[in-house]
C-alpha cells in the first residue's frame, strides 16, 4: 500500500449557495490523500508506474474551474470519482475542501468538508 497526499492546493472557485458566491467567488484550499493497493507507486521509479500528482491536481483544478456547485460535498464527490476514473491505480481517495468565506453570522476559520471513495 501506498499513501500519496497533496495539502493546501488552493484554487479560485464559484462556488456557494447565493448566486453572488457563484458570481463573485473565492479561495478554496483542498486536500487531497489517494491509496494505491499494488507496491509499484513504492517499488518502482519509473514515472509510468508511479501516481502522477500533477496529472490528479490538473483533474482537481478542471472540475473546480467548470462546473458551479451550491454543495462543498457535491464538489469533493464529483473530484473524489474523476480521480478514481482517470487513476487504475488509485483504489482509495479522500478529498477535504475548506472555504473560509461562508455567510454564517459569528466567527470561524471555515467549513470544511470531507469525502472518501473506494473503488468498486
Amino acid at each position: 500500500m501506498t499513501k500519496v497526499s497533496i495539502h493546501n492546493i488552493m484554487f479560485y472557485g464559484f462556488h456557494g449557495r447565493y448566486e453572488y458566491e457563484r458570481e463573485q467567488g473565492q479561495k478554496f484550499y483542498f486536500d487531497v490523500e489517494l491509496i494505491t493497493y499494488d507496491d509499484k507507486s513504492a517499488d518502482s521509479d519509473n514515472l509510468d508506474e508511479t501516481l502522477d500528482t500533477a496529472r490528479v491536481y490538473e483533474v482537481m483544478k478542471e472540475v473546480n474551474e467548470n462546473t458551479r456547485f451550491q454543495v462543498l460535498s457535491a464538489l469533493c464527490t464529483t473530484i473524489a470519482d474523476k480521480v478514481i476514473e482517470k487513476f487504475n491505480n488509485v483504489d482509495e481517495i479522500l478529498v477535504r475542501v475548506r472555504k473560509p468565506y461562508v455567510p454564517i453570522a459569528g466567527p470561524m476559520d471555515y467549513v470544511e468538508v470531507e469525502v472518501s471513495r473506494k473503488r468498486k
